[in-house]
């Protein structure tokens, strides 16, 4: 069994592993269709092995915290698709390795329903009735993750809250908390840039 870091160890690492791989400054579009002088690409760091480990232990520390001052369980994590695919695997198997008994599943939302098959829009560990954690790396507008929350209602899940590993600070948790659904975030455009004027 691997050494479990904690909870102010992992920030420090996972901190200065996103600034390593994950943040650029230049020109770019986002999603959203907005002009920013820096881009943060988190799945460089999702995807890194280590990022992965740290990833999941920081995000299952976040989300069990709040759980317990919620004095809430949930069954599984997920997101939409792609970006919040290996954070949630991440969290799962860091639950797994930290208490069996308490480990959390973790599903895929789809973008669209599979045109195939049993033509599923959340792919994974989910069943309607399911009290679940909606997961997603950057939230700008927040809208991936309100599309997200809207397939899991949908399905019949019940959404206790968001939590994101990066928030650009752009009125996204604004957005989503509008919704009724409290959003946490691991870090903040501010912390992971502090000396960057955004644009």
């Amino acid at each position: 069994m691997f050494d479990l870091p904690d909870f102010k160890s992992a920030n420090v690492e996972l901190l200065a592993l996103l600034r390593r791989l994950s943040v650029f400054t230049g020109d770019f579009t986002l999603a959203s269709g907005a002009k920013s002088n820096y881009y943060i690409d988190c799945r460089l760091t999702t995807l890194h092995p280590k990022g992965a480990w740290l990833v999941g232990n920081l995000m299952r520390h976040l989300i069990f915290t709040e759980l317990g001052k919620r004095n809430a369980t949930i069954k599984a994590v997920g997101g939409l698709t792609m970006g919040a695919d290996p954070i949630s695997l991440a969290i799962s198997v860091a639950s797994y390795l930290h208490d069996p008994a308490t480990a959390v599943n973790s599903f895929v939302v789809r973008k669209a329903p599979k045109s195939h098959g049993q033509t599923k829009l959340i792919e994974g560990e989910f069943k309607p009735g399911d009290r679940v954690v909606v997961i997603d790396d950057v939230i700008t507008t927040g809208e991936s993750t309100i599309k997200a929350i809207d397939a899991i209602i949908q399905a019949g899940g019940i959404v206790e809250f968001a939590a994101v590993l990066v928030d650009r600070e752009q009125g996204g948790r604004q957005n989503i908390e509008a919704k009724g659904y409290k959003t946490l975030a691991a870090f903040t455009r501010s912390v992971l840039l502090p000396d960057l004027r955004p644009s």
